[in-house]
């Protein structure tokens, strides 16, 4: 006979929110986002789909609360900039974001879209504006900055982790654009192709966050 403070037989655990969180993500990592279900989640947590609901209402409540987990610590990316160099704090802060999502299979995709507000979230947007503001950016530059790096890192790494996937389930196909090019009149094409099918990644974001420092550096020219 079960004490009253022991769990009946056979009964599933207590359902926890942030268990369920962690199981999300394990079964992102291991599937995919379009293999992610409420009622998948559900079963691997050992509850009723229902019962999810106290915690997410509905899916993208759900998709949301697994973005802001991804972020966790990014804020503190930026770290101290020597020599009031503000464009390496912005650098290092989309660095870190990059790779939180990296992290995760499809992480771009749940994060994409889900504008969180947690602390996590809001405390990467804090540091990069406040490198700015604190560099001599005004309000709306820095404001807008943050979207504009955001934005780019998130983009390119949605398409990178597109790229990445399994050769069965990616759209890219380096091969078939190598095959375009050449049978087209495209010469500016094909003189780029070895750069335009190249699969490094870290050079193409490097290059990316350049283009977009110099651009807000010579805003204060």
């Amino acid at each position: 006979m079960n004490s009253p403070s022991s769990p009946a037989r056979g009964r599933p655990p207590r359902l926890d929110q942030t268990r369920t969180l962690q199981t999300a993500l394990d079964l992102l990592n291991e599937s995919g986002l379009d293999a992610l279900t409420m009622r998948r989640l559900a079963d691997a947590v050992g509850a009723r789909a229902s019962a999810l609901y106290r915690y997410f209402a509905t899916k993208q409540d759900l998709l949301t609360a697994m973005a802001e987990r991804m972020v966790e610590g990014v804020g503190t990316a930026a770290g101290p900039t020597g020599d009031g160099d503000w464009s390496e704090g912005v650098a290092r802060l989309a660095r870190a974001l990059r790779t939180a999502l990296l992290a995760h299979r499809d992480g771009a995709r749940v994060f994409a879209g889900t504008h969180a507000t947690g602390p996590n979230t809001l405390g990467f947007s804090e540091s990069l504006v406040g490198v700015l503001r604190e560099a001599g950016f005004s309000d709306s530059e820095a404001a807008r900055a943050l979207y504009a790096v955001a934005n780019f890192t998130v983009g390119h790494t949605l398409e990178e982790q597109a790229a990445l996937q399994p050769e069965n389930e990616s759209p890219a196909d380096p091969g078939g654009l190598h095959e375009a090019v050449t049978a087209g009149a495209y010469p500016h094409l094909a003189a780029t192709l070895p750069v335009l099918t190249s699969t490094d990644f870290a050079a193409h974001f490097e290059f990316g966050l350049r283009l977009l420092l110099d651009g807000l550096r010579a805003t204060r020219q």
